[in-house]
């Protein structure tokens, strides 16, 4: 099995012809590797934008990329042809899902379709990385140059914000964190509708009790001394996406607010829960 890691640049430009935004892809970039990570080759190329003919402020600053660089690029469905070309069968691997997100919008603007003709497999990264140290949370991504300084990856300022670059950049942490989970559970079946269901769905906070994605179980609490079952004092209420109510232990009669929050993904269900005691809040508003 080979893998490709793949990243892109995009451009943020407004299409006349769709009425909307559409993140211009600009450049590909990406190593290939055998099995065991060992480099096969790379690929680099620049696209010349049709949708936005001049970069943004924001782009130029991080890529160093000009218009003028620009200009002698190929266009998307050439490159991305190019691309499936020298990918082959490989599992592609991206910092993150934003890559897919912008390859869909592209093929979509330019083909109508959503479907990424190249993908079979394919891998998130950012994400198998994070469960290999044991630092994934679904509400905090950890972008790729922090998680890098975080595993003691060293690179310097040219090793970001270019495709190429970045595709290195992430090579060396999978390199780095290799082993500390099964890679195969990260690894997605991509030639499927299922997939584009999944890449598109939106996840988001549930805030509505009468939702049935709400398991009312989860909205029980335990006294976070005694262990005993609390009492709930007040109806709930909802504050920054969670839920919030006060309680008080049955067993010690200690008083506490129970949070807890539900974060609908594709797959689930996310609930989050916490207690926090009245010293605590003083804390919190302090610190605000």
């Amino acid at each position: 099995m080979n893998f490709v890691i793949l990243d892109l640049e995009w451009n943020t430009a407004y299409s006349k012809s769709s009425h909307g935004f559409v993140n211009e892809i600009i450049e590909f970039g990406a190593v290939k590797t055998d099995g065991d990570f060992n480099e096969l080759g790379s690929f680099e190329q620049l696209i010349t934008p049709r949708i936005g003919k001049k970069l943004s402020g924001r782009v130029k600053q991080l890529t160093h990329l000009t218009n003028e660089d620009l200009v002698g690029g190929g266009d998307f469905l050439s490159v991305a042809q190019a691309f499936a070309d020298f990918a082959g069968d490989s599992v592609v691997m991206t910092w993150g899902t934003s890559d897919i997100h912008a390859l869909i919008e592209n093929f979509q603007y330019y083909k109508g379709s959503r479907n990424i003709p190249f993908l079979s497999a394919y891998c998130d990264l950012q994400e198998y990385c994070e469960r290999a140290v044991d630092r994934f949370d679904e509400g905090n991504q950890i972008g790729l140059g922090k998680f890098a300084d975080l595993i003691g990856v060293t690179f310097s300022e040219e090793e970001q914000h270019r495709a190429a670059a970045d595709a290195y950049l992430s090579l060396k942490c999978l390199k780095k964190v290799f082993g500390g989970y099964p890679l195969e559970q990260c690894i997605l079946k991509a030639d499927c509708e299922e997939f584009y269901d999944r890449m598109l769905f939106k996840n988001h906070f549930l805030t509505d009790l009468s939702d049935p994605d709400v398991d009312r179980e989860q909205m029980k609490f335990n006294c976070d001394v005694c262990g005993r079952q609390a009492r709930r004092l007040k109806k709930w209420r909802l504050r920054n996406k969670s839920f919030t109510a006060d309680f008080q232990c049955k067993g010690c009669g200690r008083r506490f607010t129970g949070r807890v929050s539900f974060k609908k993904r594709y797959d689930g269900v996310i609930v989050n829960k916490r207690v926090t005691v009245k010293e605590e809040q003083e804390e919190e508003k302090q610190e605000s």
